[in-house]
């Protein structure tokens, strides 16, 4: 189950109001610095970006992939282990806007994880070390450690997988 908290809100819809939940100088600094580490081959800028201006916690040897998508109102709430790979075209949110409330929830993925290009990672999930999520699935809940899972609704294709 995804952890997430939630914020009612009056009026028309919460993504009409974004600008009451976050700066938006901010949203404009976060959207220019994010489309430069979307384009960068440099991952070592990548990962100097993402922890230095947009208060990501990143390990050391993680790789994210070309048109990588971190969420570009709360960045802040993505923790990525050591010597991950992000794969092409990932996006990562740490946000929902809904008609009727927003709702915000930290992601932490796990060191050593695969994840593969086109995922969608939605907030409040935990990924576990050693995972492996397969290309093109929408991750909704939390990943155990050493496990293959894929699709759209996600599912466990193998656990616990040759643990160390």
């Amino acid at each position: 189950m995804r952890k997430t908290d939630k914020y009612p809100v009056d009026g028309p819809n919460a993504l009409w109001q974004i600008y009451h939940t976050v700066s938006k100088w901010k949203a404009m600094r976060n959207f220019v610095f994010i489309q430069i580490t979307r384009y960068s081959p440099s991952l070592r800028m990548k990962n100097w970006i993402y922890r230095h201006v947009l208060g990501m916690k990143v390990g050391e040897h993680t790789a994210f992939a070309l048109m990588v998508m971190v969420d570009v109102f709360f960045p802040e709430k993505i923790y990525v282990g050591s010597n991950t790979i992000i794969g092409y075209n990932t996006t990562i949110l740490a946000h929902e806007y809904l008609t009727n409330e927003y709702r915000l929830g930290d992601v932490s993925i796990g060191s050593h994880v695969m994840v593969g290009a086109n995922t969608t990672i939605l907030p409040g999930v935990t990924i576990g070390d050693y995972a492996i999520i397969g290309a093109g699935s929408v991750v909704h809940k939390d990943v155990a450690p050493y496990s293959f899972v894929a699709g759209n609704p996600l599912q466990t294709i193998r656990e616990r997988m040759n643990e160390k």
